[in-house]
């Protein structure tokens, strides 16, 4: 089954309208509000190179999950 997203708004502009695997091998940067400073920083300090190994990553994603718990138990 097919799923169309917008994601103008969370993106630079320059990856609007790219399929999904090229916005998950983009670097961090391409999420709106990011920037190449913050490739950098996320490369050294947790080995993040792409939107995808942000995702990825455990220490995010426990973070997301403490925050979903917390809205769910509230």
């Amino acid at each position: 089954m097919a799923v169309s997203v917008v994601l103008d708004k969370a993106l630079d502009k320059a990856y609007e309208g790219k399929e999904l695997a090229e916005i998950l091998a983009a670097p961090p940067s391409a999420l709106a509000g990011l920037t190449e400073k913050h490739d950098t920083q996320l490369l050294e300090a947790l080995g993040v190179k792409t939107i995808a190994d942000l995702g990825k990553n455990k220490f995010f994603r426990l973070a997301a999950t403490l925050v979903d718990l917390e809205t769910k138990a509230g």
